[in-house]
């Protein structure tokens, strides 16, 4: 009988068995792409001093600050939060601790994040967030190197039909300089109206000469044939030229699509963006793109995936044969068990009903035999 006080915070939920287990499997599937490409993991905290998290990402502050619980640490009597994700702390970590190694560093992270209050889109108030950052390098090759890494990371999970919608999030800073010049007071209006897809709005914010990015999207060769043509000056041929080469590294390895003014969940971001997809899920499986880690300057790419989407179309993990050992078992013969796959369940009274506890063996005398 459930009682008031077992309810979840709205937001949260309990992973039961076969929910964890695909997140689980999923998880070390990541890793173990992660890790075989020189990826090396790192463990930050759960919570760190406020400032440091609001801090580290530049462009980000402001929006992480509101979704951050926060709390006065007794022993120090400075604020603390709670992250709400995890690469600021990668980013501080590269700017301290591992500082003077060598460069481009690639680091991998896994671990739980919070928020105050989530979307009516993704409701969801924590998450697994897993990754990969590549500290010290914004170029073609380490975009490249963060898209191929990711899409591999989602096929090693069993995600199938994988889509990269690719964007450019200071598309709009860019050609405001000399290209298609706009009043300081509208930039913001203007990059509001291009994410919202709102040509009446455009019109209105004075960005009436941005209308054709609004068309310039879909099937990647499609529309970066089209941006190439709003393309006044050349003031984006090195980024329509990188996108060219990203798409032909990735080559048939994932669909990719092109949405050049997409801006949500690319706050900190700089010239490339990309969010990933895959049959099945509700929801984007992850996004990534290139920055600067506030504080020290210092460039990076990298992406992060959210496990727990992942677990509604990852595939069910097959699980290992159960056998019961009943009391006064051959202990021996159990740990060979285990050590050739098999899960164990050591009965604990005479009359425990293996069935009932998932088994379909048991071991006597004679060996392991069905049940």
């Amino acid at each position: 009988m459930t009682k008031p006080n077992d309810l979840l915070p709205e937001g949260l939920e309990d992973r039961l068995p076969p929910e964890a287990a695909r997140i689980t499997a999923a998880m070390r599937a990541c890793l173990a792409v992660l890790d075989a490409h020189g990826y090396d993991w790192v463990r930050p905290p759960l919570l760190e001093f406020e400032a440091s998290l609001a801090g580290r990402m530049a462009g980000v502050a402001k929006g992480e600050g509101r979704s951050m619980f926060r709390f006065v640490d007794p022993a120090s009597l400075r604020t603390l939060a709670l992250r709400s994700d995890i690469t600021p702390q990668v980013g501080r970590i590269a700017a301290t601790s591992l500082a003077g190694a060598a460069r481009p560093l690639r680091l991998a992270y896994c671990g739980d994040t919070v928020v105050i209050k989530a979307s009516q889109l993704d409701p969801a108030r924590e998450r697994l967030q897993l990754g990969a950052e590549l500290i010290g390098a914004d170029s073609v090759a380490a975009a490249s190197e963060a898209v191929m890494l990711a899409v591999e990371a989602l096929k090693a999970a069993g995600l199938t039909g994988i889509s990269v919608d690719f964007t450019l999030p200071d598309l709009v800073d860019t050609l405001s300089v000399h290209a298609l010049p706009l009043a300081p007071d509208s930039i913001e209006a203007v990059r509001r109206e291009l994410d919202t897809k709102d040509a009446g709005g455009l019109k209105a914010a004075g960005g009436a000469a941005y209308l054709p990015l609004l068309y310039a999207t879909g099937p990647f060769a499609d529309a970066l044939a089209a941006l190439r043509e709003v393309d006044a000056g050349g003031a984006l041929k090195s980024r329509l030229d990188g996108l060219a080469a990203i798409a032909a590294a990735v080559g048939d390895a994932a669909r990719i699509t092109l949405d050049p003014t997409e801006r949500h969940g690319f706050e900190y971001q700089s010239w490339f963006g990309f969010t990933l997809y895959a049959d099945g899920l509700r929801r984007a499986a992850g996004r990534g793109g290139t920055y600067r880690i506030a504080g020290s300057d210092e460039p990076a790419t990298g992406f992060t995936l959210y496990l727990d989407r992942l677990a509604e179309a990852a595939p069910q993990p097959e699980a290992a044969r159960m056998v019961y050992l009943p009391l006064g078992h051959d202990r021996a013969a159990a740990a060979a068990l285990r050590t050739q796959g098999w899960r164990t369940v050591a009965g604990l009274a005479e009359d425990e009903d293996a069935r009932a506890l998932g088994c379909g063996f048991v071991l006597d005398e004679g060996g392991v035999r069905p049940l």
